[in-house]
């Protein structure tokens, strides 16, 4: 089995591009974080439809995920593939794992949220996944640990190893180069990177990124242009479902 999880989606630029990627790929199962597709923030119903008919099988999200209105209906719908992150409150639309079934094997996809250096009142992560695991049997499961500090990405790895078989991390939008599999057999990355414009700041246009740090002032920030990139993990299994082999994509679109 040939596994797909790719990056933040920024906006247009970065929906092209995967589009354009995956339409001569053949890949068995496809996860892809859509949190900053509509716009560089959050997503719409279309913009996750236009994911989910390019090639994806499930899209994971993180703290943009509430931006637009009319995805909080569409990811409440039950057999919607749009996940946010598992660990937030009780009462919250959606949900935070999805097991999907190809023929006979059972894949269990869960979407958490980091608590360090991200100021909101959330459970857990460590002790959320490991209720969801403990809950839903599954013969692969895949873990998008959506945070800001790659020790808390790491450390979930590190606590998931021989019990997930993939556990990457999103949210900064820069691909890491410490993919790996653990001594337990997880396959493992600290983030994705991101599918959208490489030319201006983690896919949004330099000026206005420049000036919020400049002058300290919350500048408006729209979606880069330039060169696109797709950023991702390729996990190879093998007919155990043991983790064969990876590869991190950086391929320019």
């Amino acid at each position: 089995m040939k596994i797909l999880l790719l990056g933040d989606v920024i906006g247009r630029p970065g929906r092209t591009a995967l589009v354009s990627y995956l339409k001569d790929k053949n890949y068995d199962f496809v996860v892809a974080n859509g949190e900053n597709a509509a716009g560089g923030f959050g997503l719409t119903r279309a913009t996750a439809i236009q994911l989910l008919e390019a090639g994806v099988d499930v899209i994971t999200s993180g703290n943009h995920i509430w931006q637009h209105k009319d995805v909080l209906d569409y990811i409440d719908e039950m057999s919607c593939p749009v996940l946010r992150p598992a660990n937030y409150p009780p009462g919250n639309p959606g949900k935070g794992f999805i097991i999907l079934r190809m023929e006979n094997v059972r894949i269990l996809v869960i979407n958490l949220q980091g608590r360090l250096f991200i100021p909101m009142a959330l459970d857990c992560p460590f002790r959320t996944v490991d209720t969801i695991i403990r809950n839903n049997p599954a013969d692969v499961i895949i873990i998008d640990m959506h945070a800001e500090a790659t020790s808390e990405k790491q450390a979930l790895a590190q606590h998931l190893d021989g019990k997930a078989t993939i556990v990457a991390g999103t949210h900064t939008h820069v691909l890491t180069a410490d993919a790996r599999i653990l001594p337990g057999g997880t396959a493992c990355i600290t983030d994705l990177g991101m599918c959208g414009p490489i030319d201006g700041v983690i896919g949004m246009n330099t000026e206005e990124a420049r000036l919020r740090f400049l002058t300290g002032r919350h500048i408006r920030l729209k979606v880069a242009e330039g060169n696109t990139y797709v950023n991702g993990l390729e996990v190879v299994l093998d007919s155990e479902l043991n983790v064969d082999g990876l590869r991190t994509i950086n391929e320019k679109i």
